[in-house]
């Protein structure tokens, strides 16, 4: 996949997963993850899957499927563990702290926000 089209698909993931389209979201999260296993770089799969996993979290959540949001958020957030991963474009540490919150009660939904040069992130309203 080039630089190019990836990042049009992890913009299309951002925008569906801020929109509440968790299902969406994890399909288009997915097709990412499919050219980093390509690639071999596991470590950034890894936290890929987590992403797409807090999707299905999310999910479950909306659809009150309490085991869903146990056994799958607990999934995603053992893999958003750790610091941010320099290859993942999505911000994963305060990603994870937001995820963690909604999963144990009925907060917002953590917003997936893309990184740009020297760690300032880039969201739906612009950088920050």
């Amino acid at each position: 996949m080039t630089p190019e089209l990836r990042r049009a698909h992890v913009t299309h993931a951002r925008d569906l997963f801020n929109a509440g389209e968790y299902w969406l979201a994890h399909e288009a999260l997915e097709t990412v993850w499919r050219s980093i296993i390509s690639d071999g770089d596991q470590v950034a799969a890894r936290v890929w899957q987590g992403l797409i996993q807090a999707a299905a979290a999310l999910l479950h959540r909306e659809r009150g499927n309490r085991h869903g949001v146990v056994v799958v958020g607990g999934s995603a957030l053992e893999k958003l563990a750790g610091p941010q991963h320099t290859d993942v474009e999505i911000e994963t540490v305060r990603f994870r702290e937001q995820l963690a919150r909604a999963l144990t009660s009925d907060g917002a939904p953590p917003r997936l926000e893309l990184r740009v040069a020297h760690g300032d992130l880039r969201t739906d309203e612009g950088p920050h």
